[in-house]
This record gives C-alpha cells, structure tokens and sequence, in this order.
C-alpha cells in the first residue's frame, strides 16, 4: 500500500481512500495500483461485505489522471512491449470484484475520476459535486473510461459531454443514470452509512454471483443471456446461504449467513 491511498475498516465495510488531497486525489500509477492491492485484501477478507471507495478531504472524489507531461511532452507513455495502461488494469479488476463497490463522491469527479464512478457499482454523492469529462480541453479523449461512461449514460448526452468538456451537478436530475443518492455535504457519510446497511444483512454468496452474472448477461444477446441465468439459478438455488435463506423465510427469522 501507498501512502497515496489508505484503508481501514468500518464493521463490515473496507474504505479505500484516495488521500492525494494537495493533488486532488489525482490519479496514477501508484494509486492504480494501491487501490487493487486494497480490492485484493477486501476480498481476501470474509468479514468484509462491501467497500467504499473515495477520496480525502471534501474538494475532489479525484480530479483525473495527474497530469505531468514527460520528456516528449505528452502525459501519458504506452510501453509498446506491454501496451496494459494502468487505468486499465484497475478499471478491469474492479469489474472482476465480487464485493460491491460504492463510490462516495466527497468532491467533483472528473475525467479519469469520473470514469472511477462509473466503474463502481452503486453511487453516493455530495449533491454539488462536478462530474464530466473534460478531456478535450486539452487536447484528448476520455478513451480509457468510454466502455464505463456508455454503460451509464445515454449515447448523445454522453457524447455532447465528451466533445463540449461541459461538467454536471451530481444533485442535477439528469444525473439520475450515474447517481444513486445526491445529498447535502453534511449528510453524504449518513447516507453512505444507510447505503451499507442495506447491502450487509444480505446473502454475501447471492450478491457475489450476482455480480459475476450481470457482468456477464450485459454483454450477452438475449439468447445466451437466457440459457446462462438459468444455470446460474440453479447453481445458486445449492448454496448453504440459499439454503439458510429459504429455511429462514420458512422459519420467519432473520438468516445467519455463511457466505458460502
């Protein structure tokens, strides 16, 4: 772990923050990389349920890539040898992550920070937070997050926001698609808080092939994505939490779940 991103617990949530504040929780190599070693250590850990992920102090979620140009003059360098851009590789590890992720957005988020909101899967906001993409206005194109961006915006709006650089307001109504909660500052860790609770007291099994099915149906034709739901049905119709589940419901008391 990098002093750049830390982490800790709260009762079944791991927190992973971003704490570049001086840099706007900006992004890059080293915090890429942090932030799967967390996602490892998470899920390495069978008492943690969920984690959250979000940035230091109250300004910025994370302001993007850090952008410092090198010796060319261009901020970013692709080794031709191994073309895997760190973006990348954490955009792809948190897809493969079998915990929830929740975004607490402290700040605006913007270009590659953006793309980090995107990639999560459930969203809580400051309601006056910027979130965009704003690229173009020096000179590039949010390439690496686009597959992220099309999964929660509709096609035109997304494409007015990538080549104009114009930011939205969390709190804004258009912004329904990519946030599930917009609030007050004073109550953004209350209702993250109330977020978690919610996700917690239930199957960490159901959520866990659950998450790997709609990763996968999303990409399916309606055929394949058919034929794949009822053989996960009924892989996870034999899990001991399903088990504990319906014997629960037949009981009428709360499940005590394995996680297995």
């Amino acid at each position: 772990m990098t002093d750049a991103v830390t982490t800790r617990r709260e009762g079944a949530a791991m927190v992973v923050t971003i704490d570049r504040e001086s840099r706007r929780n900006a992004l890059n190599e080293s915090v890429a990389a942090a932030i799967v070693v967390a996602l490892d250590a998470a899920e390495a850990d069978p008492e943690v349920r969920v984690v959250v992920l979000t940035g230091a102090g109250d300004k910025a979620f994370c302001a993007g890539g850090d952008l410092k140009p090198g010796a060319d003059g261009t901020p970013f360098t692709i080794d031709a040898a191994d073309p895997r851009h760190y973006v990348s590789r954490l955009l792809r590890r948190m897809d493969a992550c079998r915990l929830p992720i929740v975004a607490r957005v402290n700040g605006h988020a913007l270009a590659g920070g953006f793309g980090l909101v995107c990639a999560c899967d459930l969203v809580v906001a400051r309601e006056d937070a910027l979130m965009g993409v704003t690229e173009v206005k020096v000179g590039l194109f949010p390439m690496m997050i686009l597959p992220y961006l099309l999964r929660v915006l509709p096609y035109r709006r997304l494409t007015e926001l990538c080549i104009t650089g114009e930011l939205i307001r969390a709190g804004d109504p258009e912004a329904a698609s990519i946030v599930n909660y917009a609030v007050p500052a004073s109550e953004l860790d209350a209702k993250t808080d109330w977020l978690i609770g919610r996700i917690v007291d239930k199957s960490p099994t159901g959520i866990r092939l659950g998450k790997q099915a709609l990763a996968k149906i999303r990409e399916m034709s309606t055929d394949a994505a058919l034929e794949y739901a009822q053989f996960m049905l009924a892989n996870m119709a034999r899990t001991e939490d399903a088990r504990e589940g319906f014997t629960a419901f037949a009981e009428k008391r709360p499940p005590v779940w394995t996680g297995k």
